[in-house]
């Protein structure tokens, strides 16, 4: 059985001066507003979301939730996973490219090794399913244990 998840954006307008709103199914967003400002201008994401924020906030979520499977599979506890996932997108010769994801990942988890921790959360980033997704990115990682 497929999994089917659903997200509406609605655009009003030409591309420079227009907006738009973006829903998901689930209501987590509910017309939430992104524009070329909150694209390309707006650094402190107050004015609204953008497409590359959302695709952080779905790897980082993704990254997490596996990581967490990872350690309860291999009988760890896991008090707290926290991940931080950054997109660098650049101006290239085709246009505006996503060129790289960082994830930083702080795990507080006893009773573990670093080698195992450095394993697993290894496993996690090449296995979540948004990491699959964005397999032509290059995917960079730094894992920590606190």
């Amino acid at each position: 059985m497929a999994l089917k998840r659903t997200s509406t954006a609605v655009w009003h307008g030409t591309g420079p001066k227009g907006s738009g709103t973006i829903t998901t199914l689930s209501g987590a967003l509910k017309d939430q507003p992104y524009a070329v400002s909150t694209r390309f201008q707006s650094e402190d994401g107050k004015a609204g979301t953008n497409p590359e924020e959302l695709v952080a906030a779905a790897h980082s979520a993704c990254f997490t939730m596996a990581l967490a499977f990872q350690l309860t599979n291999a009988n760890l506890e896991p008090t707290e996973l926290k991940t931080v996932a950054t997109v660098t997108m650049d101006k290239l010769e085709p246009g505006w490219t996503i060129t790289g994801i960082q994830l930083d990942v702080e795990v507080k988890v006893p009773g573990i090794t670093a080698d195992k921790f450095a394993e697993l959360a290894d496993n996690a980033k090449k296995g979540c399913p948004i990491s699959r997704a964005l397999a032509a990115t290059p995917i960079s990682m730094t894992a920590k244990l606190v």
